[in-house]
């Protein structure tokens, strides 16, 4: 190669004819201009949301052959503009972790094992539990004969992933059922 070949190569000079920011064809080498995206074979892209916390930051979610391959921050969500912190940068994990449990399973009382349930065998399971409870301590009034019309044997501790319509719901829910003890923690 000559010298005047040489020199006209040479970044700085290459940076300062054709690219002065040094933003793009100045700064690739040859090995970076042939990277493709890692999303780039995805199938498609489906808008979702966080579900780590109350603040429901969007998330855009690569979905390659059926298999979810990549999670990102959604630049058009208004609440988090593309960003997603450590929990929701990870969330990935939660499809894709090999330990993930993907069935219902229930321990018996004073079991040693978990077995699988389908889930309506679940729902009974646990409709008859709050009609049994719900029936067993039952307060209809009080001792100087005011209406309570309660039950102080069932309660609900919601989580931070429900927003406020689901919340509405599940008290509305619980309320008719006379259900008072009802809380939402947001760290869990």
């Amino acid at each position: 190669m000559s010298l005047r070949k040489l020199i006209q190569s040479w970044p700085v000079l290459r940076q300062l004819r054709e690219d002065r920011l040094g933003l793009g064809p100045a700064a690739q080498s040859p090995r970076s201009a042939a990277l493709a995206p890692r999303t780039e074979t995805a199938d498609r892209v489906v808008a979702s949301i966080c579900p780590y916390c109350a603040v429901g930051c969007g998330q855009r979610v690569f979905v390659e052959d059926g298999a979810v391959t990549h999670i990102e921050g959604d630049p058009e969500s208004p609440i988090s503009r593309g960003r997603l912190c450590p929990k929701g940068s990870a969330s990935l994990s939660l499809v894709t972790s090999p330990s993930r449990v993907t069935k219902l399973r229930y321990r018996p009382p004073h079991g040693h094992t978990w077995r699988d349930l389908d889930l309506d065998t679940a729902m009974d399971m646990i409709a008859d539990r709050v009609i049994a409870s719900r029936a067993a301590t039952w307060q209809e009034a009080d001792a100087e004969g005011r209406p309570l019309r309660r039950t102080m044997g069932v309660g609900s501790l919601g989580g931070a992933t429900l927003d406020n319509e689901e919340n509405y719901l599940i008290k509305k829910l619980l309320t008719a059922l006379g259900i008072v003890q009802v809380e939402n923690q947001a760290r869990i």
